[in-house]
């Protein structure tokens, strides 16, 4: 169904003695983010309307009103659908109309309060370019033709005009449009007059203190992006300049002659060293210099290693070690060798950058600064000397290509995956979260005087958007450890027994620390099962995030069961059967893809990363098993099976891993009745 006309001029033609302004995009964002926050700031219950022309405009603010929706019921949300954005009754009501609809080019936000009204209609004016390089290039510069006001009258209309468009999208919400019409007063009766005429004078004081906020979180945001850009503009600019030595020769001594240089000129060190060494060297010659300053070459000499502590510590942690004093530093005063070097090369302040190839130590980058002044190594020049200890690393990849062509393709090759997937989770997972917890905080920081109620609401969020990333980042390092083929197989013989306590003893621990109960855990194990061949750690894995998956889609009063049988003389067959939400057919293989979530990221309901079952997949393809999934349809439950290797002498007696025994040692000992057919764990 589409309507072509135009809230805008229905308005204008009820009300002609409105007068339109022009608004930017970036306006209205900050309009409408002060007219939610009066909403989510108060207590007294509102209705609210808004038209976001487009699903993606929505997604960006759904999680506003989803908290929105706790509010008040009266929250009504149109767009043109894009995805899965359809007609819906949540936490708000979803109204969908055609992407040629007259509400397609219009911005509407409605806000009517017992105490308070303010309402925002527009229409997107459309400037024609002189030539195709006028087009904007940015969303923000785009146009809005429309009105802003507090006025009571004004803000009813507007209600009234909308709210008749989701009675022609959605009648089945007559009684509640009925509702609110009577609740806000929208009719056009002398009574609803009367009471617009006593909102004229209302204080607009609240809206604008939340809009200056909003504004000066803003700016705020804008200052530190702008010193984020210059930073970012130095460090590529020099990473380039890596890059291009390293691309138009594959000799190594030029490449490392080339960063030596450009790092040491672009810090302004007193010395800048590169030099080749594994971590068993007993010491390293010392080929690659740069001198900022009148001191003394260490170019020929040979550095001690073993006996150098901070060497000892990069080579312990894999990571960088900066020393800002070198006489009070306890690791150098401590060691009569080092302090006779430092004495000797008129080192103050001293930072060891490893550079890493295949997760090997093959050099190291060392920055001194001399004399008595201590450096301060400041976390930009910590992250252009990482980008060109990488760089460097890159060089001695190409180096080796010489050598093992084929090896240097699966090494770019699994540098692209990780890449990929670093950028599929900045865009799709991380940015919001992270965009929601820097709002929260900066909104604490910039405004003291907010309150309690408002102050509670951020930092739940930035709180809950933490530990999203967090479970996040976890499972994405996981994944592309498995994806990359870095994971070492420490396969062994194994009763399934022993790994299904471990996993349910982690699925009972994790839902002690969360609210709502789990379903009814049942095990259909056979005691005489075979033992299977795998590693210990990574089975344990995955029997706890299918178990988990089940009892996250099951409620409290449903079933989750656990079967396990042999498939032949080869393999064993688990089965992790729940009574559900259940699948549709045509998503049984999508389920394993990363990222994949059986609700659409508007209507979650349910925590998770959409990467537990890729994790699966990957463990269980990487022992030679299959995986898969099988269900009725909506609400006929879920199964999930997976296959083991059967070890070629089941019957030997196997010494239990001893990292299983400790973790058993700590989980959930009735866990241990497991080998009872049939046994219900609570």
């Amino acid at each position: 169904m589409i309507i072509p006309t135009s809230v805008l001029e229905e308005l204008l033609h009820a009300l002609p003695l409105l007068r339109t302004q022009i608004y930017f995009k970036s306006s209205l964002t900050a309009l409408s983010h002060a007219m939610e926050d009066q909403v989510l700031a108060g207590t007294d219950r509102a209705l609210v309307i808004a038209c976001f022309q487009r699903e993606r405009f929505y997604r960006q603010e759904a999680h506003r009103y989803r908290r929105i929706g706790n509010k008040t019921d009266q929250v009504y949300v149109l767009a043109a659908p894009e995805t899965e954005f359809q007609n819906s009754s949540q936490i708000q009501e979803a109204i969908a109309f055609e992407p040629d609809d007259g509400l397609a080019k219009e911005w509407h936000l409605v806000v009517l309060a017992p105490n308070y009204s303010t309402c925002l209609v527009c229409r997107e004016k459309e400037v024609a370019p002189v030539n195709p390089s006028d087009l904007p290039s940015m969303d923000q510069s785009r146009r809005f033709e429309g009105i802003w006001t507090f006025d009571r009258q004004v803000s009813s209309t507007v209600a009234r005009l909308l709210l008749e468009r989701v009675r022609v999208y959605r009648p089945d919400l007559e009684a509640k449009i009925q509702q609110a019409i009577a609740t806000y007063q929208l009719n056009e009766t002398d009574k609803a007059l009367e009471a617009a005429a006593r909102f004229q004078d209302v204080d607009p004081g609240p809206f604008v203190q939340r809009l200056v906020t909003y504004l000066q979180a803003g700016q705020h945001k804008l200052v530190k992006t702008y010193r984020s850009i210059a930073a970012q503009e130095r460090r590529e600019r020099l990473v380039n300049s890596i890059t291009t030595a390293i691309r138009q020769s594959l000799n190594p001594a030029d490449i490392f002659q080339v960063a030596v240089r450009e790092l040491g000129g672009a810090l302004d060190v007193c010395r800048c060293l590169i030099y080749r060494c594994k971590a068993t060297d007993q010491e390293a010659a010392i080929a690659y210099e740069f001198l900022g300053r009148s001191v003394k070459s260490l170019t020929g000499e040979v550095w001690p290693l073993q006996e150098n502590p901070l060497f000892q510590e990069v080579v312990a942690s894999g990571e960088r070690v900066a020393v800002e004093n070198i006489s009070t530093d306890p690791r150098i005063t401590g060691s009569k060798r080092l302090m006779s070097l430092v004495q000797e090369w008129e080192i103050g302040s001293w930072l060891m950058v490893p550079v890493f190839y295949q997760n090997q130590l093959v050099g190291m980058v060392e920055l001194h600064h001399c004399g008595c002044e201590e450096r301060e190594w400041d976390a930009e020049e910590l992250a252009m000397v990482e980008a060109i200890a990488t760089q460097v690393g890159v060089a001695t990849l190409q180096a080796e290509a010489y050598a093992n062509l084929e090896d240097l393709n699966e090494q770019l090759a699994a540098l692209d995956r990780t890449r990929s997937n670093l950028i599929a989770i900045t865009g799709h997972e991380l940015r919001t979260p992270l965009s929601t917890i820097q709002v929260c905080l900066e909104s604490l920081a910039s405004d003291p005087d907010m309150p309690p109620e408002l102050r509670q609401v951020m930092l739940s969020t930035a709180l809950d958007d933490a530990e999203r990333m967090r479970t996040l980042v976890q499972d994405f390092l996981t994944l592309s450890r498995l994806e990359s083929g870095r994971v070492e197989w420490n396969t062994e013989a194994l009763p399934l027994h022993e790994c299904l306590s471990l996993a349910i003893s982690s699925v009972h621990t994790r839902a002690n620390t969360e609210a709502g109960g789990l379903p009814t855990l049942t095990l259909e194990v056979p005691e005489d099962l075979p033992l299977v061949r795998a590693d210990g750690e990574w089975l344990v894995e995955v029997l706890s995030k299918l178990i988990d998956n089940a009892c996250k889609f099951t409620p409290s009063g449903g079933t989750v069961t656990i079967v396990a049988q042999p498939r032949g003389d080869r393999e064993l067959e688990v089965k992790v059967a729940d009574t559900g939400r259940g699948i549709s057919s045509d998503r049984l293989e999508t389920v394993f893809d990363r990222f994949y979530q059986e609700e659409g990221a508007l209507r979650r309901s349910t925590g998770g990363t959409g990467l537990g079952l890729a994790i699966c997949r990957q463990i269980v393809t990487g022992w030679g098993g299959q995986i898969w999934a099988k269900s009725g349809g909506k609400d006929c439950g879920s199964q999930f099976y997976f296959t083991i290797p059967i070890a070629a002498d089941s019957t030997s007696e196997v010494t239990p891993n001893p990292r299983s025994k400790s973790k058993s040692s700590k989980g959930d000992r009735s866990s241990g009745s497991s080998r009872n057919r049939r046994t219900p764990i609570r």
